[in-house]
């Protein structure tokens, strides 16, 4: 059983930084593949990055530019840094690994104008 324990979230102004974690607990991380997806209120929930177990990277378009994922093997955690945050990325955050498609249970990111 895996289960994936996210934090970091909070209020920052637009413009701001955040940098989220995701800790996975249990006896696979480093075979699998890690993402961050984000759900706004009343929209369905969407990839905002991913890492391969090779280091393999993908980002949301919107994204680009201003968010970095990268993982700790030794740790069994994955980080989100986000900068330049606009309101639009506020949502709530979600960490995700496969194969298994295990999820956490997320946190939540608001960014005031």
């Amino acid at each position: 059983q895996v289960q994936l324990v996210e934090s970091g979230g909070g209020l920052v102004q637009a413009g701001g930084s955040l940098r989220l974690s995701c800790v996975a607990n249990g006896n696979i991380f480093r075979f699998n593949n890690m993402g961050w997806y984000r759900q706004a209120p009343g929209k369905e929930r969407l990839l905002v990055a991913r890492m391969t177990s090779g280091g393999g990277t993908d980002y949301a378009d919107s994204v680009k530019g201003r968010f970095t994922i990268s993982r700790d093997n030794a740790k069994k955690t994955v980080y989100l840094q986000m900068n330049g945050l606009k309101p639009e990325d506020t949502a709530v955050y979600y960490c995700r690994l496969t194969p298994g498609d295990y999820w956490g249970q997320g946190t939540q990111v608001t960014v005031s104008s």
